[in-house]
């Protein structure tokens, strides 16, 4: 995120919000306020809801009640929210290079070079390698990368943590620092612990 897209007022926020699949409701009534330089840990059992909720956040189900809103964005900015789901969606006869340069070209709002990127995921070695050889744990570590090469304050992101030995977990709680304290705001859902003090809970199982 550049110094222009730095927002101090920046702040998600549901309203009465309950999120679904079908007629099934899985957490409801979830009135949040997630403002920047912060960010929400779901925690909750298998079927809770918490991926339903950030593809709810990130507009891809609709809310089968309540309002979800992003205050203090300028939409000149382009689009707000990276959602990084539980799987990494990696094409397996890309180069590791080229499959970060296809999701800047997707995703706009350039932020690192994608060199600077996958040197920044440790993935810099392998960066002319299929991206369908790579380890379930660097594969990760590429899903990752999508997140620096375009600038954008809201991360949602779903189990993050799959796949990543310790130095990768130690790698993602540093990356999420750093996007906390440059002005941006996270959601992830996660089974684990995430070594992140800006982070509040919510347990899921609790909300329904």
């Amino acid at each position: 995120m550049t110094q222009r897209q730095v927002q101090p007022s920046l702040c998600l926020k549901t309203f009465a919000l309950s999120v679904g699949r079908g007629e099934t409701i899985l957490a409801r009534d979830l009135s949040l306020s997630v403002p920047a330089g912060t960010g929400l840990l779901l925690r909750g059992p298998n079927g809770a809801g918490k991926s339903t909720l950030l593809f709810t956040l990130a507009g891809l189900l609709p809310a089968l009640s309540g309002t979800v809103t992003l205050e203090g964005y300028d939409e000149d900015f382009g689009p707000a929210f990276h959602h990084c789901g539980h799987k990494n969606a990696i094409r397996p006869r890309l180069t590791v290079i080229e499959s970060v340069q296809f999701w800047q070209a997707i995703n706009g709002s350039a932020a690192l070079t994608p060199v600077e990127a996958l040197e920044r995921v440790g993935l810099g070695r392998q960066a002319k390698s299929d991206a369908g050889y790579l380890s379930a744990g660097q594969q990760r570590r590429l899903a990752l990368a999508r997140l620096l090469v375009s600038a954008r304050p809201v991360w949602l992101l779903d189990e993050p943590t799959s796949a990543l030995d310790a130095d990768g977990q130690k790698l993602l709680a540093g990356l999420i620092e750093e996007h906390l304290a440059s002005g941006g705001l996270a959601v992830i859902a996660s089974h684990d612990a995430i070594a992140v003090e800006a982070l509040a809970v919510l347990n899921l199982g609790d909300a329904v």
